[in-house]
C-alpha cells in the first residue's frame, strides 16, 4: 500500500507531500491542476524513463520519494529479501538531474532503474486512459487470464519444460555445426593431424631438444674450456691441486709453533679434495660432449620442422601438441556425432512430450477460467451501460504449434455491445468508449483476490457519465475491497464512491506556480462534489452532492 508521496521540483510542482489511506481514494481538482502529475511521479518511482523536462524550470534536479506498507504484499517482501534490501519497510527514492540523468535508491541503497522497475511491478499497477489499447495484444490477454486464474504454477511448469526442450534443441544444433566437416576439409584436417602426430613433441621434449642443439652448436668451445680447466687443476707441479698439496706439506712441520697452522692445513686439505672432485666432474663432462656433425644436423633439421609447423598453426613450439589434440578431438566429434545425435534427439523428443503435457494442463485451466471470466465480464457490461451485451474469451489450443514459454494457446477477445448482435473481434466491434468500459470490467473481473498491489486509474472514466459513471465508481469501490485503489477523476459520480477524496489545487502568481493537495472531509468534500457536478456551487448543487455522497458509500 502506498502510504506517503514526496515531490520536489517536479514539472510545475515546487514541493508537495501527500499521505494516502487504504481503500478507494479519488483524486480530484480542476483541469490542469496537476492530478495526473501525481501519477507521473509515482510512475517514475516505479522505474519509468525520465528526461530533463521532468525537472521544474530553474531547478537543478527533481526529487521524488514514496513509502509503501508491505504488510500484505508478500511478493514485494520476497523480492526485497532476495535482493538483500530489507523487508520491514519500503522507501523508494529517485533524483532526476536537469541533464536528464537520474539515480535511484531502495531503502537507502543505490539500485539500477531495472531493479526499481522489478520492485515497482510488485507494488503498483497503473491503468491509464489508453489502457484498453493493450487489450489487442495476445500476450496481454493471456497475462490477464493467467493472473486472475492463479495459473502461476502451471505457467512455471510450461516455462521450465520449454527451457529444457530449447536447451536440447540448441545442443543438437551446436553439435551439428561443430561436427559438420566437408570432404575436402576432412582430408585437409587428416593431413594436418598426421603431420603433427609425426613431428609434434611434448613441451619438455622440445626444451630438451633446444638445450641439446645449443650444446652441439657450441661443442668445440666447450671442449676447449673443459680441457683448460682440467689443466689448471691437475697440470704437473703447476696445477692448482699439486700446489695446494705442496703448500699444506710445507706448513706441517711448523704447526707446533702456531696452532693456527693446523687449521690452515686442514682447510688446504679440504680444498685439495674439492678440486679433485671438480676435476673428476670436468672429466666426465668432457667425455660426454658429442661433437658429431651428423647429430647437430639431425637436431637442427628437427627443430626447423617444428618451427615450420609452429608458424603454420600460429602457435609456439610448445603448443603444437595441444593443436594436435584439438584436431584429433574435432575429427572424433565428427565421427561420433551421428551416434550422439540419436541420443540427443531422443532426449529432445522426451522434453517436447513433457512440454506438450504441461501446456495441455495449462490450457485446461485457461479454458475453465476463461468461461468464468467471460460470464463475469458480460454481467459487468450490463452495469456499465451495455445491457444485453456479451463478452467471450475464445481460446484455441494447437498441440502442433511451435513451443512457447507461454504454452500452445491462442486467444481472441470477442464482444457484442448490443443485444442480438453476435460477438466479433474486440478491436473492430467496440467503440472507444465501450473499449474503456470493457477494459475496466475485465480488470475488475480478472483480478486475483490475493493481489495486494496498489491500483491507480488515471481518468479511465473519460467519455462517460450518468448511471454508467456511477457504475464505474461502484466497480472501483468493489475492487478496493481488498486492496488500495487510487483514481484520478473528473466525475462526481465516481468520486462519491471513494472512501477518501484528495483535492489537487494549482495557484499561480506572476513568477511562480504552486500545487497543493488536501484530504477533503465533511463540508469541504461536499463543496468539491458540488463543483464537479456543475462548476458553480449553489445550495441546490450542495444538496445534490450530499445525496450522491450518501448513496455512493457502501
Amino acid at each position: 500500500m502506498l502510504c506517503h508521496l514526496t515531490i520536489k521540483d517536479f514539472a510545475i510542482i515546487p514541493a508537495l507531500e501527500i499521505d494516502f489511506e487504504a481503500g478507494f481514494t479519488a483524486i480530484t481538482g480542476e483541469t490542469g491542476a496537476g492530478k495526473s502529475m501525481l501519477v507521473d511521479a509515482i510512475g517514475l518511482l516505479l522505474g519509468d524513463r525520465a528526461d530533463s523536462r521532468t525537472v521544474r524550470a530553474g531547478a537543478e534536479r527533481a526529487e521524488l520519494s514514496a513509502v509503501f506498507d508491505l504488510a500484505h504484499n508478500r511478493a514485494a517482501r520476497d523480492w526485497l529479501a532476495e535482493a538483500d534490501l530489507g523487508t520491514k519497510e519500503c522507501l523508494l527514492r529517485r533524483v532526476i538531474g536537469a541533464n536528464g540523468r537520474s539515480r535511484a535508491w531502495i531503502n537507502g541503497v543505490p539500485v539500477t532503474l531495472q531493479q526499481m522497475a522489478e520492485l515497482g511491478a510488485r507494488l503498483v499497477e497503473i491503468h491509464g486512459q489508453n489502457e484498453h489499447v493493450r487489450l489487442t495484444s495476445t500476450r496481454h490477454q493471456l497475462e490477464l487470464l493467467d493472473h486472475g486464474g492463479g495459473h502461476a504454477g502451471e505457467l512455471a511448469q510450461v516455462r521450465e519444460a520449454w527451457q529444457a526442450w530449447q536447451a536440447l534443441r540448441q545442443r543438437i544444433d551446436e553439435a551439428a555445426a561443430h561436427a559438420a566437416i566437408g570432404a575436402e576439409e576432412r582430408q585437409f584436417l587428416d593431413y594436418q593431424l598426421r603431420e603433427l602426430e609425426q613431428h609434434a613433441l611434448e613441451p619438455e621434449r622440445v626444451q630438451a631438444l633446444e638445450n641439446e642443439h645449443r650444446l652441439l652448436a657450441r661443442g668445440g668451445a666447450l671442449v676447449e674450456a673443459l680441457q683448460l680447466a682440467l689443466e689448471h687443476l691437475e697440470e704437473d707441479d703447476r696445477g692448482i691441486n699439486p700446489r695446494l698439496h705442496a703448500t699444506a706439506g710445507r706448513l706441517q712441520p711448523f704447526e707446533a709453533l702456531d696452532p693456527r697452522l693446523a687449521e690452515v692445513r686442514q682447510m688446504l686439505s679440504e680444498a685439495v679434495i674439492n678440486c679433485q672432485e671438480a676435476a673428476t666432474t670436468l672429466q666426465g663432462a668432457l667425455e660426454g660432449v658429442d661433437l658429431s656433425p651428423e647429430r647437430l644436423d639431425t637436431v637442427t633439421r628437427q627443430l626447423g620442422t617444428l618451427g615450420d609447423l609452429a608458424r603454420k598453426h600460429r602457435v609456439p613450439l610448445e603448443e603444437l601438441c595441444a593443436v594436435r589434440d584439438r584436431l584429433a578431438e574435432r575429427l572424433a566429434d565428427a565421427d561420433d556425432f551421428e551416434a550422439r545425435r540419436e541420443a540427443l534427439e531422443r532426449e529432445r523428443d522426451a522434453a517436447l512430450a513433457t512440454y506438450r503435457k504441461a501446456s495441455a494442463a495449462l490450457s485446461g485451466r485457461r479454458q475453465a477460467h476463461g468461461a468464468e471470466l467471460s460470464a463475469a465480464v458480460t454481467a459487468l457490461m450490463g452495469e456499465l451501460g451495455m445491457p444485453g451485451g456479451q463478452f467471450e474469451m475464445v481460446l484455441s489450443h494447437d498441440p502442433d504449434a511451435a513451443p512457447s514459454p507461454r504454452g500452445d494457446d491462442g486467444i481472441e477477445l470477442r464482444v457484442s455491445a448490443n443485444p442480438g448482435i453476435p460477438p466479433g473481434p474486440l478491436a473492430s466491434i467496440a467503440s472507444g468508449g465501450e473499449l474503456s468500459r470493457i477494459s475496466l470490467a475485465i480488470k475488475v473481473a480478472a483480478h486475483d483476490s490475493r493481489d495486494a498491489m496498489t491500483h491507480i486509474f488515471d481518468e479511465v472514466d473519460a467519455g462517460i457519465g450518468g448511471d454508467t459513471a456511477n457504475a464505474v465508481g461502484r466497480l472501483l469501490q468493489r475492487l478496493a475491497g481488498a486492496r488500495q485503489v487510487l483514481c484520478v477523476t473528473h466525475l462526481a459520480q465516481v468520486a462519491v464512491c471513494a472512501t477518501h477524496q484528495v483535492h489537487v489545487q494549482k495557484t499561480t502568481a506572476t513568477d511562480s506556480t504552486a500545487v497543493d493537495t488536501r484530504l477533503l472531509r465533511d463540508d469541504a468534500r461536499v463543496r468539491e462534489i458540488a463543483r464537479m457536478l456543475g462548476g458553480k456551487v449553489s445550495d441546490q448543487s450542495r444538496l445534490h452532492a450530499e445525496e450522491l455522497l450518501r448513496a455512493g458509500q457502501p
